[in-house]
Protein backbone atom coordinates (compact mmCIF):
# COMPACT_ATOMS: atom_id res chain seq x y z
CA UNK A 1 0.00 0.00 0.00
CA UNK A 2 1.34 3.43 -0.95
CA UNK A 3 1.21 5.93 1.90
CA UNK A 4 -0.58 9.17 1.11
CA UNK A 5 1.70 12.21 0.94
CA UNK A 6 1.48 14.49 3.95
CA UNK A 7 1.13 17.56 1.76
CA UNK A 8 1.80 18.53 -1.85
CA UNK A 9 2.16 21.72 -3.87
CA UNK A 10 0.51 22.73 -7.12
CA UNK A 11 2.94 23.96 -9.79
CA UNK A 12 1.75 27.53 -9.12
CA UNK A 13 2.42 27.25 -5.39
CA UNK A 14 5.81 25.66 -5.93
CA UNK A 15 6.86 28.39 -8.38
CA UNK A 16 5.70 31.19 -6.06
CA UNK A 17 7.38 29.62 -3.03
CA UNK A 18 10.68 29.28 -4.91
CA UNK A 19 10.46 32.99 -5.83
CA UNK A 20 9.74 34.00 -2.24
CA UNK A 21 12.44 31.77 -0.75
CA UNK A 22 15.03 33.11 -3.22
CA UNK A 23 14.43 36.62 -1.84
CA UNK A 24 14.99 35.56 1.78
CA UNK A 25 18.49 36.12 3.23
CA UNK A 26 18.25 33.24 5.74
CA UNK A 27 19.60 29.92 4.43
CA UNK A 28 17.73 26.68 5.06
CA UNK A 29 14.25 28.18 5.14
CA UNK A 30 11.29 25.87 4.66
CA UNK A 31 7.57 26.43 4.54
CA UNK A 32 6.14 25.41 7.91
CA UNK A 33 2.47 24.46 7.75
CA UNK A 34 0.55 24.06 10.98
CA UNK A 35 -2.95 23.67 12.31
CA UNK A 36 -4.30 25.35 15.42
CA UNK A 37 -7.64 25.71 17.16
CA UNK A 38 -9.71 28.73 16.20
CA UNK A 39 -11.09 30.27 13.08
CA UNK A 40 -14.75 30.34 12.16
CA UNK A 41 -14.88 26.59 11.45
CA UNK A 42 -13.05 25.29 14.53
CA UNK A 43 -9.51 24.83 13.18
CA UNK A 44 -7.29 27.10 11.15
CA UNK A 45 -4.23 26.77 8.97
CA UNK A 46 -1.03 28.67 9.45
CA UNK A 47 1.99 29.01 7.21
CA UNK A 48 5.34 30.64 7.82
CA UNK A 49 8.93 30.42 6.70
CA UNK A 50 11.03 28.64 9.32
CA UNK A 51 14.68 27.60 9.55
CA UNK A 52 14.15 25.43 12.64
CA UNK A 53 13.53 21.68 12.57
CA UNK A 54 12.26 19.69 15.53
CA UNK A 55 12.79 15.97 16.05
CA UNK A 56 9.06 15.26 15.67
CA UNK A 57 8.65 17.31 12.46
CA UNK A 58 7.73 15.65 9.19
CA UNK A 59 9.80 17.10 6.36
CA UNK A 60 8.63 16.86 2.76
CA UNK A 61 10.96 17.88 -0.06
CA UNK A 62 8.91 18.97 -3.04
CA UNK A 63 11.34 19.51 -5.90
CA UNK A 64 13.62 21.82 -3.94
CA UNK A 65 11.01 23.38 -1.67
CA UNK A 66 11.02 21.93 1.83
CA UNK A 67 7.72 21.73 3.69
CA UNK A 68 7.79 21.14 7.45
CA UNK A 69 4.76 19.90 9.40
CA UNK A 70 4.67 19.32 13.15
CA UNK A 71 3.45 15.96 14.42
CA UNK A 72 0.16 17.40 15.78
CA UNK A 73 -0.81 18.92 12.44
CA UNK A 74 0.05 15.91 10.24
CA UNK A 75 -3.19 14.04 10.94
CA UNK A 76 -5.30 17.10 10.09
CA UNK A 77 -3.65 17.89 6.77
CA UNK A 78 -2.48 14.53 5.43
CA UNK A 79 -3.23 14.51 1.70
CA UNK A 80 -3.74 18.28 1.50
CA UNK A 81 -2.60 20.31 -1.48
CA UNK A 82 -1.24 23.84 -1.20
CA UNK A 83 -2.20 26.11 -4.08
CA UNK A 84 -1.41 29.70 -5.00
CA UNK A 85 -4.37 31.65 -6.32
CA UNK A 86 -4.26 35.10 -7.90
CA UNK A 87 -7.82 36.32 -8.41
CA UNK A 88 -9.94 39.44 -8.20
CA UNK A 89 -10.49 38.66 -4.51
CA UNK A 90 -6.74 38.77 -3.90
CA UNK A 91 -3.67 36.60 -4.16
CA UNK A 92 -2.34 34.08 -1.71
CA UNK A 93 -1.82 30.51 -0.69
CA UNK A 94 -4.79 28.28 0.04
CA UNK A 95 -5.17 24.72 1.29
CA UNK A 96 -7.28 22.05 -0.40
CA UNK A 97 -7.78 19.56 2.44
CA UNK A 98 -9.53 16.20 1.87
CA UNK A 99 -9.96 15.83 5.66
CA UNK A 100 -12.15 18.91 5.99
CA UNK A 101 -15.88 18.23 6.10
CA UNK A 102 -16.63 21.94 6.32
CA UNK A 103 -14.47 24.91 5.49
CA UNK A 104 -14.93 28.63 5.38
CA UNK A 105 -14.73 30.44 2.07
CA UNK A 106 -11.62 32.27 3.27
CA UNK A 107 -9.67 29.02 2.80
CA UNK A 108 -7.95 29.33 6.17
CA UNK A 109 -10.50 27.73 8.51
CA UNK A 110 -11.90 24.20 8.50
CA UNK A 111 -13.61 21.46 10.50
CA UNK A 112 -12.79 17.76 10.31
CA UNK A 113 -16.13 16.70 11.78
CA UNK A 114 -14.67 15.47 15.05
CA UNK A 115 -16.17 18.35 17.00
CA UNK A 116 -18.67 19.89 14.60
CA UNK A 117 -20.53 21.43 17.51
CA UNK A 118 -17.75 24.05 17.68
CA UNK A 119 -18.22 25.26 14.12
CA UNK A 120 -19.68 28.72 13.69
CA UNK A 121 -20.92 30.79 10.80
CA UNK A 122 -18.22 32.06 8.47
CA UNK A 123 -16.84 35.22 10.03
CA UNK A 124 -14.04 36.01 7.60
CA UNK A 125 -16.11 38.42 5.51
CA UNK A 126 -17.02 36.00 2.69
Amino acid sequence: MIEQAVVSLTPEAQSRLKELLAKEPTPGLALRIFVSGGGCSGMQYGMAFDDQRRAEDVIVDHDGVQIVVDDFSVSYIRGAEIDYVDSLMGAGFTVHNPNAVHSCSCGHSFDTGEDASGAQACGCGH
